[in-house]
């Protein structure tokens, strides 16, 4: 069944927000967020400060993207407000492993004793300090900030030893404030 459905986000005060097509620009204190949603099926509109997405026949295919695209939005708003945080702590029992962070890649040693150092991606965009057991990803994209965390965590998985005795490894215990 056919209905008209539109969703708002609120705009929060000292946060510029512009749209040009189906691409959101958001602009706040701690930086700039641009995101083109390819849908020419939803429309995007700015009205004082709110921001209507909708449709006027919608299905379930643009509810779903609806509900979808607000949530990213909301993100991209919570973000450029207050930058998203991530921590990864470093665990070892056996062999003492160090992370060190050189521009885009982040170099982990000793491994389980490996001589050949294991490197971990950093995308552009993201922050990380790493400390003797504690490394902080902070950045105002959710996603990148995430991806920078499952890239340590993919890192250092062990495939051919048993998880029970060898629990070594960088491991998220904290995303975007909530603990794992």
């Amino acid at each position: 069944m056919k209905k008209e459905l539109f969703q708002e986000i609120e705009i929060p005060e000292g946060m510029e927000i512009n749209i040009d097509g189906s691409e959101v620009i958001v602009k706040g204190k701690e930086g700039e967020l641009k995101r083109t949603f390819g849908q020419n099926k939803l429309a995007f509109e700015k009205k004082e400060n709110k921001i209507i997405i909708g449709h006027k026949k919608a299905t379930k295919q643009e509810k779903k993207l609806m509900n979808t695209i607000a949530a990213h939005i909301k993100n991209m708003i919570k973000g450029v407000d207050e930058k998203f945080e991530y921590k990864v702590k470093i665990c070892f029992s056996h062999f003492p492993m160090t992370v060190e962070v050189e521009g885009n890649k982040a170099t982990i040693k000793n491994f389980l004793g490996e001589k050949i150092p294991r490197i971990a991606k950093i995308p552009e965009g993201v922050e990380v300090k790493a400390d003797k057991e504690f490394i902080t990803i902070t950045s105002n994209n959710k996603e990148l900030a995430g991806q920078t965390a499952a890239n340590f965590e993919k890192a250092t998985r062990i495939t051919s030893r048993d998880r029970r005795v060898f629990q070594d490894g960088l491991f998220i215990i904290n995303k975007a404030g909530r603990e794992m």
